[in-house]
């Protein structure tokens, strides 16, 4: 596998849902051509732009909104900071007036029927998430890029490069979860603390610590407006929206104006296993059901996976009691850390290695975040990232309708409760008895990845998929 240098703001990307390699990815890959034809200059030459779906973002890419995402990003506009109220109206305009206002700098005649196409019967090589953009110039000349989302919103062109930062003399290059072992054990630092001091080689520690507390910004904002937000998710299921109810119910009529008074309120209800389970599974619902409605989210390292770190986070914090700057900080590092190790030794794409790759992953970067902040000790943290996720070998990616819904929400909340279980098996265990490492694990992953038929790779040929077939709108 290709071994590359992962910020903790790789891992955690601010985006917009429903998915990261089907949505953020094709943003990001759109809005690395505009960049393209403007580095050229050619924006003003460019009149018709076509955009060919392959493989997976073909055959689920109405589902998980590609076809909205590429718009968007050739529109110029960005997926960190676009009004997601604004979404469907700009794309009802392009659909309308059948134009599209390039980079925001060249409007086009643009038609969605004939100049973005769906290829359901194609794949690329390199990997299934593939889009071609071609630009046709006035001089009668054309361009044209391919790009693949490669999962969590990493996006490589066609030649296998990446937009990626400029590499760094790092002071503790980790690539597995043996090398991250021992620069702890050489240098007595905990992992969050070695995560920090690669950080450091990028940015300066206040930018770093401002970031990571931006990022929880975000998840805690999703959380809280999906837990006080009903009704139905968008894309044909009519999925009711549970994390609201949810609330309702376990709060009954305390009363709170805001984020803050809304978590004391929680805190002062109950202590109880249910209480808190019940919390647990409501958090993932609440940020899930955001994501699939087109929300502003946290890939973590996923949007598919995006509720699982939020919700695990939210049980140290609330009913843990570790709940200062410096606890949030080390928990989104620690995981940031073991979501990389994934990447780099397996994957985090479900369309190359079905859902263990998201929702898997997701949960051992939870487990480990919440052993580091309770006390545990470094191989202890590894310890419970390899039980969370030997616990989801194996799992597939059949989302019905291509939709980010079902099964997947629901799987954010076994995978947080999977997550906090692997955390205390961890803490009440010696490290030295256990018979399976985390790098076992990542290569088991991978090797399961590798065998495991297409169909169960986000591509809703299989599974559950096929059994409740419906129909997705057009954007």
């Amino acid at each position: 596998m290709q071994k590359e240098q992962i910020s903790v703001f790789d891992m955690f990307k601010i985006g917009i849902g429903p998915s990261s390699s089907h949505t953020l990815g094709p943003w990001r890959a759109a809005q690395q051509f505009v960049v393209l034809l403007e580095d050229a200059n050619l924006m003003e030459s460019v009149i018709q732009i076509k955009i060919l779906l392959y493989g997976s973002l073909a055959k689920t890419g109405k589902g998980h909104g590609t076809d909205i995402a590429v718009l968007l990003g050739l529109s110029g506009d960005d997926p960190v900071t676009f009004p997601v109220d604004q979404i469907e109206p700009k794309i009802e305009s392009i659909a309308i007036n059948q134009q599209l206002n390039l980079g925001g700098k060249n409007s086009i005649g643009f038609s969605i029927g004939h100049d973005l196409l769906f290829l359901m019967n194609n794949s690329l090589p390199f990997h299934p998430n593939a889009v071609t953009f071609q630009a046709f110039l006035a001089d009668g000349k054309a361009i044209s890029e391919t790009y693949y989302s490669i999962g969590g919103g990493f996006v490589v062109k066609e030649n296998g490069q990446s937009a990626a930062k400029t590499e760094v003399d790092l002071p503790f290059p980790v690539d597995t979860a043996n090398d991250l072992l021992h620069w702890c054990l050489k240098t007595g630092l905990k992992i969050s603390d070695v995560v920090m001091e690669n950080e450091l080689a990028w940015r300066s520690e206040e930018a770093t610590q401002t970031g990571i507390l931006q990022i929880f910004e975000v998840m805690k904002t999703c959380l809280y407006r999906g837990c006080h937000t009903s009704g139905y998710l968008p894309g044909g299921l009519n999925v009711a929206r549970r994390a609201a109810r949810s609330n309702k119910r376990l709060l009954g009529d305390a009363e709170y104006r805001d984020y803050e008074s809304w978590v004391a309120a929680i805190k002062q209800k109950s202590s109880s296993f249910q209480y808190i389970l019940d919390w647990v599974s409501c958090f993932a619902l609440a940020v899930n059901e955001e994501n699939a409605s087109f929300g502003r989210v946290v890939t973590a390292p996923t949007n598919g996976a995006a509720g699982v770190i939020p919700a695990v986070l939210h049980y140290a914090l609330i009913f843990c009691d570790k709940n200062s700057i410096d606890q949030i900080i080390r928990f989104l590092l620690t995981a940031s850390e073991i979501g990389s190790i994934f990447k780099k030794g397996s994957t985090i794409s479900a369309a190359m290695g079905g859902c263990q790759a998201e929702i898997g992953v997701s949960s051992a970067m939870a487990a480990a975040g919440l052993t580091e902040v309770l006390g545990g000790s470094q191989r202890q943290v590894l310890m419970a990232a390899e039980i969370a996720m030997e616990h989801h070998l194996g799992m597939t990616c059949d989302p019905i309708g291509g939709l980010v819904q079902v099964p997947c929400i629901e799987r954010n909340t076994m995978g947080a409760i999977k997550a906090i279980t692997a955390s205390q098996l961890a803490l009440q265990s010696n490290p030295d008895n256990a018979r399976v490492s985390l790098d076992a694990v990542v290569k088991t992953m991978w090797e399961t990845a590798q065998d495991m038929n297409s169909k169960y790779k986000e591509t809703a040929d299989g599974g559950l998929a096929i059994q409740i077939p419906i129909s997705i709108p057009d954007c």
